[in-house]
């Protein structure tokens, strides 16, 4: 893998940089990345908010409240609708990429699944990883 790391949105409106390495990559079964997977699950790309820097175009942003209390803000390309970043309030210094805005996603490995208890009875859950019922912690 090489840093920096880059990608986008679908359209090409959007383009953002990443000087970090990923801090983990992580399958989410949330019931809010299910919508903005459109199925499930998200593939989460944790990093330094702080190494995230956004090139061209502006996002929009969708805030809601997840089950804890804490509120998520997705940010997401206004022209086309392709999900790029979350920002969580509980970890503020925290930037969450959704893996198929990368460039090339290929390099990654999951290391974990979160929210198993809301996982689909048709989604694919890899035995071999770290399962978590909701999210670790």
């Amino acid at each position: 893998m090489a840093v920096p790391f880059a990608g986008g949105c679908m359209c090409g409106a959007v383009r953002y940089e990443v000087n970090a390495e990923p801090l983990a990559f992580m399958l989410c079964h949330c019931r809010e990345c299910q919508y903005v997977s459109g199925g499930e699950p998200a593939a989460v790309v944790i990093v330094p908010k702080a190494a995230i820097t956004l090139k061209q175009g502006t996002l929009k942003g969708f805030t809601s409240t997840a089950e804890s209390g804490n509120t998520v803000t997705r940010k997401f390309c206004p022209e086309c609708g392709t999900p790029v970043f979350s920002e969580p309030s509980a970890n503020p210094d925290l930037g969450i990429i959704k893996a198929g805005s990368m460039d090339d996603a290929s390099w990654l490995k999951p290391g974990a699944i979160l929210w198993r208890s809301s996982a689909q009875p048709w989604a694919h859950i890899d035995s071999a990883l770290p399962t978590f019922e909701k999210n670790p912690g």
